[in-house]
């Protein structure tokens, strides 16, 4: 008898719980993102980016903010980023003028001399628009891609039940990044892009056990259809524990290692992995359940019926 046959856990059991808790999650991140919405980048809000290379000459953001501050501008946020914080990025919510550039260009090299290039990145609020439609399209897009292939490769069930848990991790990251107030930029859709990929294939590994096992099983009722979720999820708990621990490993090292350029990007992957993983586990072949279950006591009752 090895391991798998001696582990009894009832993840079908608790499912409730697990709804519980996804629920709340989501309900707390729904109200601080009615009251607080989202802290956009220049994005999707439009605005300015300044990005200012100092070599050879340590800084900090302080010291970067001062200097704006001397001419009368205030950065919305000042990233500090390279291997040796050598660069910074001053996101400004405003469009800046040709003129305004110059002034800060003419600052910072009285400031740090001739060592240091400046840039701009400037989105216009029409573009932001667009990048922001884009993103959700592309989200969607994701979405029902997925479903499709699900519904054709296992049963609709499958696939309703999988995008359900696909939205919950979507909105868990969403919310906690309301909560927290960190810049949403482009790099976080590529986060949420990737998660998405992570939690379907995860979910898809799931099902097709629940699908192999169902070809041998005889399922009379609600406690034979949990009984084969629960082996299904348990056959594959070590797959899911050990590619769950690989990616993890690599992206916490990336949040605390990364520049700090990437770390909403990071940080973002990192909570879309853990939600991920709970929906995975916790949700999708759960809520398969509930709805198969049903369909089991509709047809126990119009047996007993007739």
């Amino acid at each position: 008898m090895n391991f798998k046959d001696k582990l009894h856990l009832d993840f079908v059991k608790h499912r409730n719980k697990y709804f519980l808790i996804s629920g709340v999650l989501i309900l707390l991140g729904v109200i601080f993102l009615a009251i607080f919405g989202l802290n956009l980048s220049v994005d999707f809000e439009g605005g300015t980016r300044v990005e200012i290379m100092i070599e050879d000459v340590p800084f900090t953001a302080d010291d970067i903010n001062e200097v704006f501050a001397d001419i009368g501008f205030s950065p919305g946020e000042i990233r500090i980023s390279g291997n040796e914080s050598e660069t910074a990025a001053a996101l400004f919510p405003g469009v800046l003028t040709q003129e305004e550039m110059d002034l800060i260009n003419a600052t910072f090299m009285s400031v740090y001399g001739d060592d240091i290039a400046i840039s701009e990145i400037t989105v216009s609020a029409g573009i932001a628009r667009e990048l922001a439609r884009s993103a959700i399209y592309s989200v969607l897009l994701a979405l029902v891609g997925m479903g499709i292939y699900i519904a054709f490769r296992f049963e609709y069930k499958f696939a309703v039940s999988a995008i359900v848990a696909l939205i919950q991790v979507g909105l868990v990251v969403v919310s906690v990044f309301s909560i927290i107030r960190m810049q949403v930029d482009l790099t976080f859709i590529a986060a949420v892009l990737t998660v998405i990929g992570y939690s379907i294939n995860d979910t898809i590994v799931i099902f097709d056990r629940i699908r192999e096992n169902l070809k041998t099983a005889k399922i009379k009722n609600e406690d034979d259809l949990a009984q084969l979720v629960n082996k299904s999820i348990t056959d594959t708990l070590t797959r899911s524990i050990n590619t769950f621990l690989t990616i993890i490993f690599a992206v916490v090292a990336l949040y605390f290692f990364g520049s700090e350029s990437i770390r909403p990007f990071s940080f973002a992957m990192l909570i879309g992995l853990i939600a991920g993983a709970f929906s995975s586990l916790f949700i999708a072949a759960q809520l398969w359940y509930v709805w198969k279950s049903k369909e089991i006591r509709k047809a126990s009752t119009t047996s007993t019926t007739n």
